[in-house]
């Protein structure tokens, strides 16, 4: 090509020579050097005066340094008079802080575009952003190319049995990209979730909270008045607060009784507030009258469902397509295993002072106090959301990783889909950490019966020792990813299940057609082979 210069930096300098080779031409000369001191100095080689130029930089493992090193060579080609400057950036460095995930976070995507922008830069063309509004952040033109239409033509070249498969996302934030995929193999599609599971409260304020929120407990009667509250739905979360905390009603001496009947006393009239109008189980003055619990009249007899209610339950067959496993520090153990939860609050809560493992005695706060310590407790034992950054689940996909690690911490993994004897597809952007990707694996194989798994991801970036980890797990067969990340030549030979797939081609195609003006729609089709 003719009035073309192509620019590599010296992140990936082997995927700037395959582009090259692939459109018949050699990369421009350009000197990268390092001052003593650390500083990068640029120097083009070559007359780029009214020539549409090209620079290739991706992510490396010394982010910061290439940044820079691409703003000064803008900068240069800028001062050297070309007509058009492109930032080929395979993989988007700082892609994954598109938001503020704090209050005194920082969108450095956005600032990272404006420093492109500013440096001078007319066009960006890159590859599976993490998160596709960050196209927004730019005021210049933003091509994000899909690596999706080469890995579903590898799959069907190199998988015999693909037609059979299931495409799986391992978090629900992948399920767009699950779907795309699986809408163009034309394949089943699962999902799999990860949450943390929590331990009960063992300190007074929760037992403040259950008295507050359900009524006052009293271990020898079993009366409650009517109120405005619906009778079934109380009795409805007696049973469940009893199932979800059993060590609330466990004895010091190791003995243990059925948790106490629940009551609810009114001094006032039915309509009144039960915060304003609740008695104390310490109280010394009982009611003046109690009557007996009634099932409401307007409640639907159980024997006649409704047809419309019945046609909208799950089947069995549908049911035995939702599976749950227990994660601990990343792995899927048993059923019978111990869980560090309650390890943890066996050594902790008998040392802490006021904390009591057998019924509640209630201190002398009044009504309002104990439910708004009962608010207070429940509410600290959750993450809160980020106001300005979404829910708390955006912001926990980079903590996720360490999470899984944590021995202290006890997950509940679930899966939704059909994978028995099939080969699953597991997908995602990229591969930094592996131990939800290890978690998902072996959920697809020991809880779903899966007969082989493939981790794929266009970026391959493999921090610390990620790609060992995955290399010995036993449930993952294959790993894909694409040379949009450099990998260390040492670190692909050793492994036996890495497949690295070629994206240059579909890079070239793009440079080419944008120097002579044509569309790249096309890039983004799929081709039945």
């Amino acid at each position: 090509m003719r009035r073309v210069q192509i620019f590599s930096g010296s992140s990936h300098p082997l995927l700037t020579e395959a582009i090259c080779e692939r459109l018949g031409t050699q990369p421009a000369k350009c000197d990268l050097n390092k001052f003593s001191n650390g500083e990068t100095s640029v120097s083009i080689g070559t007359s780029i005066r009214d020539q549409d130029v090209f620079i290739v930089q991706s992510g490396s493992k010394k982010i910061n340094d290439s940044i820079i090193e691409l703003l000064i060579m803008i900068s240069a080609c800028k001062g050297g008079s070309a007509r058009s400057i492109t930032a080929v950036l395979p993989y988007f460095p700082y892609s994954r802080q598109s938001k503020k995930k704090s209050h005194r976070g920082a969108i450095t995507a956005r600032m990272l575009a404006n420093l492109l922008t500013v440096a001078g830069i007319t066009h960006v063309i890159t590859i599976d952003l993490h998160a596709p509004p960050i196209q927004g952040f730019f005021g210049k033109p933003v091509d994000n190319l899909h690596a999706e239409p080469l890995i579903a033509r590898w799959i069907r070249n190199h998988v015999s049995d693909w037609k059979e498969a299931v495409v799986v996302s391992k978090n629900p934030g992948g399920s767009k990209r699950v779907t795309s995929l699986a809408d163009a193999l034309k394949l089943n599609f699962g999902i799999i979730t990860t949450d943390r599971r929590r331990s009960p409260q063992m300190n007074g304020s929760t037992m403040l909270g259950a008295s507050g929120l359900f009524g006052s407990v009293n271990d020898t009667g079993n009366d409650v008045e009517p109120d405005a509250i619906s009778l079934t739905e109380q009795s409805e979360d007696i049973r469940s607060f009893s199932r979800s905390s059993p060590r609330l009603w466990t004895q010091t001496n190791g003995t243990s009784h059925s948790p106490p009947q629940l009551h609810r006393h009114l001094n006032g009239h039915p309509g009144a507030s039960p915060l304003a109008n609740s008695t104390r189980v310490d109280s010394e003055s009982p009611p003046t009258s109690r009557t007996r619990l009634h099932r409401s009249l307007t409640a639907p007899p159980r024997s006649s469902p409704d047809p419309e209610d019945s046609a909208d339950e799950y089947t069995d067959e549908r049911a035995r397509e939702v599976i749950t496993g227990r994660l601990i520090q990343g792995h899927i153990v048993d059923d019978d295993a111990p869980s560090p939860i309650f390890s943890t609050m066996s050594g902790s809560v008998a040392t802490l002072p006021g904390d009591q493992i057998g019924p509640p005695h209630l201190d002398e706060r009044d009504p309002m106090t104990s439910s708004f310590m009962s608010v207070v407790s429940r509410v600290s034992s959750f993450p809160a959301d980020h106001a300005l950054g979404g829910t708390f689940d955006a912001a926990q996909s980079d903590e996720e990783e360490e999470e899984l690690k944590n021995p202290e911490l006890e997950h509940t993994i679930t899966l939704v889909g059909n994978v028995n004897e099939k080969t699953v597809f597991i997908i995602d952007d990229m591969i930094d950490g592996s131990s939800s990707w290890v978690a998902a694996a072996e959920t697809v194989v020991k809880r779903g019966g899966a007969k082989k798994v493939y981790c794929i991801a266009t970026h391959g970036l493999f921090g610390g020792d990620s790609l060992e980890d995955l290399e010995d797990c036993r449930c993952i067969d294959h790993i894909l990813v694409s040379n949009t990340f450099p990998i260390d030549p040492e670190r692909i030979k050793a492994s036996k299940k890495l497949i690295v797939l070629d994206l240059s081609g579909l890079l070239a195609e793009a440079i080419r057609r944008t120097h002579y003006g044509e569309s790249i729609s096309q890039l983004y089709q799929h081709y039945q082979d």
